[in-house]
């Protein structure tokens, strides 16, 4: 049997001139770091190899020189392809100096590309991108003026738009694990995430290139369980191993956490609370859009905090967190360990994940936002003159059932304070984020609106949602004045029509009950019945329906309330400030709808809104109802007399 152990250095003449290397790693996490170390060392001492390809998904380094940073040198690299260019800002400046092609695809496409070049297929279908900086009609995710070859292309297939992704043959592939034997099989037991590695060890092995193995010990033939490899040996040809603990760190800020590695599980209720600053604020009305039952992911920043305090609020057993990186329940993890999670249920490989994610297994997405404009359109990938990338966000945001984009309303030393349940800005961010034009569209809003997609952008003062007219401002937070801090702070105006408060519960540094929210134990309360009138009271004022979940809700709260006061009663609706997803408006109206029609002799709906009253006269009428919304409750409450 043939030993494949051997040196970083041996392992490193393997690799040529002009050769496509790809690497693994996600954000901190999960990094070769020797292998980067040692590609690095040849390169400084020898001058080779040089003009290599780098591919790779997410960000892997420090965004300080480590990881995929060591690879900057001139001459080292002549072409990145990349969901992420931040964690290698060197790297990144020299895309932005056009000193080296390069390529910012989404972080999904690349991982199932891996597949694609395994299969050895020519690329990969996809409707993710379409619309945005990858599209081919809006620059086809090249970084720089020197990138001219097209890897992306627009396609039309049965009427339907179409991004077609050119795979790339790889040559070498750099990938990590725990435990390997002399025979190259490889576990990783002591792995926070598998990532993508079985499927860049075989794109590499079937084009006859070359496997690189970065683990943290030897052990003898045989002794790991079929079932445990996750590498199988054949595929993998030099096995090196980390004799420096440092060089093979869980991620850079852990050496090792067993309860990330699903080694041991740990007590939930340990985990720090957070303080009732900004990022608390918008992580707490995020929670609210959480879906009991649903798939959630959670980008990294102000978003990454909805887990803590779902954790906080006794949500998370009820709630599926996962991460694009391959984790599926827990409590998730922030900060170097962002992209695992503590007491998981299952870890599986990205590029499954993204299967997943592509084909709308996700029911709630929420995602960081550095700028946005009148239309809704978000960038996340380049702006302040940074090369960032796009990372997981163009396919997490154009797949999920709804998109909360969570941030700050101004960015560059915005300080705020909660005194007595008020926000008070108590500096000014430098930079705004809501933005006449955007530097990149890496998510379209017209798109996401032609799709009935719903959209929150949720900031610590206000929330703001996605209307096919643009941005509509809903909520604001007690204590902030709408001109000064809103609209003297924004370089357009949005739609302003039916203003709530921000829920008080928000900014009082106690539990807010979310559970009773988010499962609807309250909602039968909205019911009452007048006997004497023979009048039944729908109060939905400042309610939601976010999802399926709570137009089911309704309509049985509403059943049991009909069969107990009778048929043929006259309804009054209190519809301020109620609002539904656009993508739930046909279900609300085949269930709830029609149990108000069969039940009610006469239906008197009131909103003080003008603009809510024009939206529901037009979508009942688009159903063949032609009602009066009336403008006030007592306007209402003399329709249901007289009617009935």
């Amino acid at each position: 049997m043939k030993d494949k152990t051997t040196t970083t250095e041996q392992a490193m003449a393997l690799i040529r001139d002009g050769d496509v290397v790809t690497t693994t790693g996600f954000v901190q996490s999960c990094i070769p770091e020797m292998l980067h170390a040692a590609l690095e060392k040849r390169f400084l001492a020898e001058g080779a190899p040089r003009d290599l390809t780098l591919i790779m998904c997410a960000g892997a380094g420090d965004s300080k020189g480590l990881g995929t940073g060591r690879l900057h040198h001139d001459g080292l690299l002549r072409r990145v392809i990349a969901g992420n260019f931040g964690r290698m800002p060197k790297v990144a400046q020299a895309a932005q100096e056009n000193k080296i092609c390069g390529y910012n695809l989404p972080q999904g496409v690349i991982s199932q590309l891996y597949r694609a070049c395994a299969a050895g297929q020519p690329g990969l279908f996809s409707k993710v991108g379409l619309h945005t900086y990858v599209d081919p009609r809006h620059g086809g995710g090249k970084v720089n003026k020197v990138t001219e070859e097209d890897i992306v292309r627009y396609h039309e297939v049965d009427g339907e738009e179409w991004l077609f992704y050119k795979a790339t043959k790889i040559d070498v592939a750099f990938i990590r694990g725990t435990s390997a034997d002399r025979s190259g099989n490889i576990s990783m037991e002591r792995e926070a995430l598998t990532l993508d590695c079985l499927a860049q060890a075989m794109a590499a092995h079937n084009n006859g290139g070359i496997v690189i193995a970065q683990v943290e010990r030897i052990v003898e033939d045989g002794s790991i369980k079929p079932k445990d490899v996750k590498i199988p040996g054949l595929l993998v040809d030099c096995v090196c191993v980390a004799d420096d603990p440092e060089m093979h760190r869980m991620n850079y800020g852990v050496q090792h956490n067993p309860a990330l590695s699903g080694e041991i599980r740990v007590p939930v209720e340990g985990i720090a609370k957070m303080p009732l600053d900004q990022r608390k604020i918008i992580a707490r009305r995020a929670a609210f859009e959480l879906p009991p039952n649903g798939a959630v992911n959670l980008g990294v920043g102000a978003p990454d905090g909805v887990a803590a305090v779902a954790n906080e609020e006794k949500a998370t057993p009820y709630i599926t967190l996962t991460t694009e990186a391959g984790a599926v329940g827990g409590v998730l993890a922030g900060g170097s360990s962002f992209g695992s999670s503590a007491n998981a249920d299952a870890i599986i490989d990205q590029n499954q994940m993204f299967d997943f994610y592509d084909g709308g297994g996700l029911d709630l997405t929420c995602l960081g936002m550095a700028e946005c404009d009148a239309e809704g359109s978000v960038n996340a990938s380049r702006f302040g003159g940074r090369l960032n990338g796009c990372g997981g966000f163009i396919n997490i945001s154009q797949n999920s059932r709804a998109v909360v984009f969570a941030g700050t309303f101004t960015a560059g030393g915005l300080k705020v304070a909660v005194e007595n349940g008020e926000l008070r800005i108590v500096q000014e961010g430098r930079n705004k984020k809501f933005v006449r034009l955007i530097e990149q569209i890496t998510f379209s809003g017209p798109y996401a609106s032609q799709r009935s997609q719903p959209v929150l952008y949720v900031t610590e003062r206000c929330v703001l949602q996605l209307t096919p007219k643009g941005l509509e401002l809903i909520e604001i937070a007690p204590g902030i004045d709408l001109q000064r801090d809103i609209l003297d702070q924004m370089e357009f105006k949005p739609i302003i029509e039916n203003v709530a408060l921000m829920d008080d519960r928000i900014f009082q540094d106690e539990p807010m009950g979310l559970m009773n929210d988010l499962l609807n134990l309250n909602l039968s309360e909205r019911v009452t019945y007048d006997a004497a009138r023979h009048t039944m009271f729908l109060n939905l004022e400042g309610w939601s329906v976010r999802k399926k979940q709570d137009v089911e809700d309704l309509d049985r709260v509403l059943q049991d309330a009909f069969a107990r006061s009778g048929r043929d009663v006259s309804m009054v609706m209190n519809q301020n400030g109620f609002r539904i997803a656009e993508d739930l408006q046909d279900d609300y109206a085949a269930s709830v709808g029609q149990t108000l029609e069969k039940n009610s002799a006469t239906i008197a709906h009131y909103t003080t809104s003008a603009f809510m009253r024009l939206k529901m006269q037009g979508e009942l009428a688009s159903r063949g109802v032609q009602p009066h919304i009336f403008e006030s409750g007592e306007e209402a409450h003399q329709q249901a007399i007289w009617g009935s």
